[in-house]
């Protein structure tokens, strides 16, 4: 007899109420869901504060986890909110809140330090040191970057293993083109900011890879598009691990999550049902790959399906098209405009009914349509009525299949209840129920003593069947009896309406049991709300005009030079390394810059914005052999191996710093750059509150083509090689570039500058600006750097009437225009 294996957590999303019923009827361990704030998923339906204390109840009375997602990035106006939210969380019993924000996590565990907490995949955590350093600050499970393989899960969880966090990956869903948390491309093209849940998915629009010459400024000339076959460039297609499920079950993961919250009930259940029927076979030694669930997973909502950075895939993008494509079931072999019936030559078994819906796909044509009645014709070809004319040869494809959604609606409906053990006897006539059913830490005792006595019987005594009859209807309840025992005296009799009123309030005195018994004590909760009482605002102040210091992001040699000739006090060097030998090469090229500094500490060694573990051991076995001991990271987990190799750690943009209190968890750090998401106001709030505790070095970037997307997509490559790669949408076009792992970076179209508004800067409090120059030549470099050097002197010297003169020069050699990007309107708050 075959042995059960032990598997993991399936996490189903619940977007919605009706997501949230699906997802527990169709068997989900936990499900994650979120409020109608501070959740990356603010598009989704969600829930109201109050519906959000009875969607946990909903899933505890069934034995299921809850998580709720407080993960965004979070202003230090609302970290005061945020606490009592926390606190709020914590007393209606949520299994577990997740976080991206460093300081909300810090708060977290200051207000409700019970409350488990877990890593949202919005913390980019894609190597062993960012599972260190999330375990560092009290969590529970890291939800690891999608683009991370199966191997490379392996290889971390024997790093962190005994650090008391667990491991979840997403094992089906849409995937992200950058890295999560690490995008700002919605953000910079139209306000709305993935960190802020209001994501508008611009990597789902169409694309043109243009190419062309540089000019000496490294701005566009002659661009040239590449003619391709695909126009949606960045559009992934979506994850289905279930090929592999059995390998990814016996993986160290502890949880499988399902992506989906702003999908459809009818998705949630047939995905969840699918993954765990799954589990279960293979829990049971019985697991084998069914096709027609993959089918059923590709009707449910597919971009075509890929097994992703997970199972090492290499055929992750879908450029084709970015919306549903369901199933392809045939091609169009002809089309009568007199009858208007299109004849379809079907390829494989599946033939279209009546409620299913269709698309006709040809170049530059999409026709939708409800079947309305069974279409005639043979095994091979059918013929139907279509909306309008559609094309010879047209791929027709299935992406509603009305059995589907039928079959849905049953798994929806499927009661999911939690069995109870239970034993009544009588004490003086007084019928007694002792009940014992699982809850979060073990099972839960339930004894109810009936209020009323029952009767000797005069003439026609309850019989033990009776009774138990009666007592076992808990139909609308989430319990039932797997077994019930009586130790009945016989001769009694009660009313029906008696034994009925004892089983409901058994069963309400079980549920508030079983409730309970996932929320703190009482006690609990009052020391939470005196520790929220005790939490002071954040202090404020005025800063007064100070110097500040000019820095300038260079990826070479030439550039390094160029911005201390033109007047940079410091210069981050992130040099573009050859995947072969690469840190042999960044010791050389350290020990040169180094030699190019007027001072010790110039020159700070840049690490790239996603480090894997490969690249931090081998950098930190650098550091020992090079004279730079000061390292920039845009990372915790890269924080955590540079200061272990002994480095003095700088902070750069990709740490996402958006509060006070997440300077105050990063202070060990000798610098930290402020989001360039903030606003002046936020700022405003943020620099005072941060200043009170002798805060890092505080920097802003203020020029250059903000970094707005890393992805592991090569998407350099499609073209071909040229001095300037762009992808151009209807009137912009946004640099990009290869590093020397492969990686695409891609640039904001325009360059932010805020040269007019350093007087307002300096007054903020910030201690330093910076100018990120990479992939840009040294004339550029040595050209702006001379700018905001001018700039800073005339600002000193009480000549701020000058600046505007400066700024012009700054438009001048700007690549794509200037902005201010959201130093003056902020981010847009809703939609």
């Amino acid at each position: 007899m075959a042995t059960a294996t032990r598997i993991p957590e399936l996490l189903a999303p619940a977007g919605s109420w009706q997501a949230l019923v699906a997802a527990v009827g169709a068997g989900a361990d936990a499900v994650y869901l979120g409020a109608k704030r501070f959740g990356a998923r603010m598009l989704a339906d969600n829930f109201e504060t109050k519906e959000l204390k009875e969607a946990l109840n909903y899933a505890h009375e069934r034995n299921v986890r809850a998580y709720v997602t407080v993960n965004t990035l979070i202003h230090d106006s609302e970290l005061e909110e945020v606490a009592g939210y926390l606190v709020d969380l914590y007393s209606a019993g949520a299994d577990a809140v997740l976080v991206q924000d460093l300081g909300a996590a810090a708060l977290s565990s200051r207000v409700v330090p019970d409350l488990p907490l877990h890593a949202s995949t919005q913390m980019s955590i894609h190597n062993a040191d960012g599972v260190r350093f999330a375990a560092r600050m009290g969590m529970k499970r890291a939800v690891l970057a999608r683009e991370l393989s199966l191997a490379d899960v392996q290889a971390i969880y024997r790093e962190t293993r005994d650090l008391g966090i667990g491991l979840e990956a997403f094992i089906h869903g849409a995937l992200c083109y950058c890295y999560s948390g690490q995008c700002l491309l919605s953000s910079a093209i139209g306000g709305r900011s993935g960190n802020r849940g209001l994501c508008a998915q611009p990597c789902r629009k169409p694309y043109v890879l243009m190419t062309g010459k540089a000019d000496g400024l490294g701005r566009p000339l002659d661009l040239q598009a590449t003619a391709l076959p695909q126009s949606y460039l960045m559009s992934t297609r979506d994850l289905a691990a279930y090929p592999h499920l059995d390998q990814v079950a016996r993986s160290p993961l502890q949880s499988l999550k399902i992506e989906g919250r702003m999908k459809s009930a009818q998705y949630v259940a047939v995905v969840t049902s699918v993954y765990r029927q799954g589990l279960d076979a293979i829990a049971e030694g019985r697991w084998s790959f069914d096709p027609s669930k993959m089918r059923d997973l590709a009707l449910a909502f597919n971009r075509d399906f890929t097994d992703g950075y997970l199972m090492g895939s290499e055929d992750i993008m879908g450029r084709e098209m970015s919306d549903k494509r369901g199933i392809l079931i045939g091609t169009v072999a002809g089309y009568d405009p007199g009858s208007g019936l299109a004849t379809i030559a079907l390829r494989g078994h599946l033939r279209p009914v009546r409620g299913d819906g269709l698309v006709f796909l040809s170049p530059g044509e999409e026709v939708g349509m409800v079947v309305r009645s069974s279409p005639s014709g043979s095994k091979n070809q059918i013929r139907l009525h279509t909306p309008r004319r559609v094309r010879m040869g047209a791929a027709v494809r299935l992406t509603a299949a009305a059995a589907l959604e039928e079959k849905a609606a049953k798994i929806a409906a499927q009661a999911r209840t939690t069995p109870m053990e239970a034993r009544v006897w009588w004490e003086d006539k007084i019928p007694v129920i002792d009940g014992s059913f699982p809850g979060p830490q073990g099972p839960v005792r339930v004894v109810y003593r009936s209020p009323v006595r029952m009767e000797a019987a005069r003439q026609s005594p309850l019989t033990r069947e009776a009774i138990a009859a009666q007592l076992g209807r808990t139909g609308g309840t989430a319990f039932r009896f797997s077994s019930l025992e009586l130790d009945y005296p016989g001769g009694l009799f009660a009313p029906p309406a008696v034994l009925n009123q004892l089983r409901r309030d058994f069963l309400a005195a079980a549920r508030s049991a079983l409730l309970e018994a996932y929320c703190p004590s009482e006690q609990a909760r009052q020391d939470a709300h005196v520790r929220l009482s005790q939490i002071e605002p954040a202090p404020s102040g005025i800063s007064a005009a100070h110097h500040m210091d000019l820095a300038v992001y260079v990826q070479s040699l030439e550039g390094a030079e160029a911005a201390l000739a033109g007047g940079a006090d410091r210069v981050y060097m992130e040099p573009l390394l050859g995947a072969r030998g690469r840190y042999q090469l960044a010791q050389e090229i350290l020990k040169e810059a180094e030699e190019l500094a007027r001072h010790p500490g110039q020159v700070v060694w840049k690490w790239p914005r996603i480090t894997r573990d490969d690249f931090l051991k081998a950098a930190s076995q650098a550091l020992n052999r090079t004279g730079c001991k000061a390292v920039m990271v845009e990372g915790a987990g890269a924080a955590l191996a540079a200061d272990r190799a002994g480095a003095e750690v700088w902070g750069g943009p990709g740490l996402n710093v958006w509060n006070h209190q997440t300077v105050a968890n990063l202070s060990s750090l000798r610098l930290l750059t402020l989001s360039p998401e903030l606003s002046a106001a936020d700022m405003a709030v943020l620099v005072p509150a941060a200043a009170a505790r002798n805060p890092p070095i505080l920097e802003l970037l203020v020029q250059g083509n903000l970094e707005v997307m890393v992805t592991e997509d090569r998407l350099v490559e499609l073209g071909p090689r040229a001095e300037f790669t762009g992808l151009q949408d209807f009137r912009r076009v946004f640099p990009i570039w290869a590093d020397g792992e492969g990686r695409t970076h891609i640039q904001n179209s325009v360059e932010t500058c805020l040269l007019d508004h350093l007087p307002a800067v300096s007054d903020l409090g910030v201690d330093s600006v910076s100018i990120d120059a990479r992939h840009r030549p040294g004339r550029y470099i040595r050209e702006m750097t001379e700018i905001y050097a001018r700039a800073r002197k005339a600002m000193e010297g009480g000549e701020a009437e000058k600046l505007a003169a400066l700024k012009e020069e700054a438009r001048d050699i700007s690549l794509g225009g200037i902005t201010t990007g959201h130093f003056l309107r902020g981010l847009k708050q809703v939609i």
